[in-house]
């Protein structure tokens, strides 16, 4: 089976061309599983399977590193649009895919006649508490309390195809995310767990992230997740509308329109390579 490895400032994946690449749907979970494993596969936060579709231009099928299918994700949709473009497979520099019943709108900017970065029509962000899911009082979760591990936090709730809950801190550098990730990610508050971003603002137009992305664990970069923060940060007033994230993997720019109500994100995408996964022989 042949793969593409691909990143978006370090929040990387395995690409599958689903157009060439016919795998059951019932085998694609433990594939994803398989190929994710950083010590015995190709290594990844997860596959995303490029598909065919009669709704958009293209199709975005996304697992996590755990087998478990996800809505959507802003670092690997870009990554889709530089593997459709780089690959042939679309001419245009203005493309659509779906994602989960979401299709999102693409601008390619090209270098040396390949996608170099990706601008990302998000859409609108999420904040009724139900529809994240946040199991929360009122019409929106901003800065409402969250009891973890004994401990009193704030979070701000949004979800961008996916949900989200943003947590601003004095430091995150030296968070130990790994401990307390887990926590938040299974809280009984979220119906259908979720990513949590601990955010550090820098001044009015920056700020620091770490995050825990649901199903895989801290990754370099989120995209929905960046997202999501800049929409935390315009709601608790701590920045403008728009804002340049950094993250450990790279920096990720994204303004919110508010006038529209649309979430646009830009940031770069890369191909690190290219392969052959021998998964029908590894599971006889």
């Amino acid at each position: 089976m042949k793969f593409t490895k691909m990143h978006g400032c370090g929040n990387d994946y395995v690409y599958i061309n689903g157009f060439k690449e016919q795998i059951q749907e019932s085998e694609k979970p433990e594939l994803v599983r398989r190929i994710s494993d950083r010590h015995f596969g190709v290594g990844g936060d997860g596959a995303i399977f490029i598909n065919p579709s009669e709704v958009a231009d293209f199709e975005m099928e996304m697992y996590n590193a755990d087998g478990t299918r996800a809505e959507m994700c802003g670092n690997g949709i870009r990554c889709v649009a530089k593997y459709v473009y780089d690959h042939g497979m679309t001419d245009q520099t203005e493309i659509s895919i779906v994602s989960f019943g979401q299709i999102k709108y693409l601008t390619l900017s090209c270098k040396d006649g390949k996608v170099d970065t990706v601008r990302v029509n998000m859409g609108s962000p999420i904040l009724e508490p139900s529809l994240i899911p946040v199991l929360a009082e009122g019409s929106q979760a901003v800065n409402v309390p969250i009891s973890v591990k004994e401990s009193e936090y704030r979070m701000t709730c949004v979800s961008m195809g996916n949900p989200h809950a943003v947590v601003f801190m004095d430091d995150v550098e030296h968070l130990d995310i790994a401990q307390i990730g887990p926590y938040f990610e299974n809280h009984e508050c979220f119906p259908k767990r979720t990513n949590t971003e601990f955010v550090k603002i820098l001044d009015r137009g920056n700020v620091q992230m770490r995050v825990w992305e649901r199903g895989t664990g801290e990754t370099l970069a989120c995209g929905t997740g960046c997202c999501a923060t800049a929409v935390a940060c315009v709601l608790n007033g701590l920045t403008d509308t728009k804002v340049m994230v950094h993250l450990l993997g790279g920096d990720i720019r994204v303004e919110w329109d508010r006038e529209k109500n649309l979430i646009y994100m830009t940031g770069p995408a890369t191909t690190v390579f290219e392969g052959d996964y021998p998964w029908k022989t590894k599971w006889k």
